[in-house]
């Protein structure tokens, strides 16, 4: 499987974990989920939906109700709803679980991420460690171009440099304060007001999650 089509796959899966969906509210979601890379069009989606109908991970209810694409004059939408399916359920967990190298480039980054409230602290946290790994193997590489071709390239072309430089920078920090949120959360602390409880004693050690994502998203300027 390509690694778009996967992007894809875990993406649906994991929208389809929360509640059924037929393929234009999917399409929707997908949208906001994932409109910082790409925006996604049927001719994408559908054919993801029925390889993983396909592949048993889905199920489509009222599946003889052939598909009419919506349009301003018919004004008709997909009568077909789709959800998981318990292998399809199981295939949502496996991939929640990996925390290799596809999860720290930036497609698979943003995904896992969107999930990470789902997602087991230990998974969370060597996924947030092997991506400003990454990061900062880019920043060396970066700085070492600017470095060699800072002669031969004009100002604009150098400020671009820069602009990209600056934004992998930030995230780097920004993932830098999640790393240090998630070691203090699985390290203990004292409660703050907030997370006492009605008898006035703390929450479990390592028990609060970590802040959700910033509204711009990873890999974005």
């Amino acid at each position: 499987m390509s690694r778009r089509s996967g992007v894809l796959e875990f993406a649906v899966l994991g929208l389809l974990h929360d509640a059924p969906m037929h393929g234009y509210e999917l399409r929707k979601r997908l949208n906001v989920l994932l409109g910082s890379f790409r925006a996604f069009s049927y001719g994408t989606l559908y054919p993801c939906l029925k390889s993983l109908v396909a592949q048993g991970f889905l199920v489509e209810d009222n599946p003889d109700v052939e598909y009419v694409p919506a349009t301003a004059l018919n004004g008709k939408r997909s009568k077909i709803t789709y959800r998981l399916s318990p292998e399809g359920k199981q295939r949502f967990e496996e991939l929640l679980a990996d925390s290799g190298p596809d999860a720290w480039e930036d497609e698979h980054f943003g995904v896992h991420f969107a999930f990470f409230g789902q997602t087991d602290k230990a998974v969370r946290m060597r996924v947030l460690e092997g991506r400003r790994s990454r990061l900062e193997e880019r920043l060396e590489r970066m700085r070492s171009s600017i470095a060699r071709t800072r002669e031969r390239f004009d100002d604009y072309t150098l400020e671009l440099q820069r602009h990209g430089l600056e934004s992998v920078e930030r995230e780097v920090r920004w993932l830098n304060e999640l790393i240090e949120t998630e070691r203090a959360n699985r390290a203990g602390r004292s409660p703050g007001p907030d997370e006492m409880t009605s008898d006035g004693r703390g929450q479990e050690a390592g028990s609060s999650d970590p802040p959700g994502p910033p509204h711009d998203r990873p890999g974005r300027s």
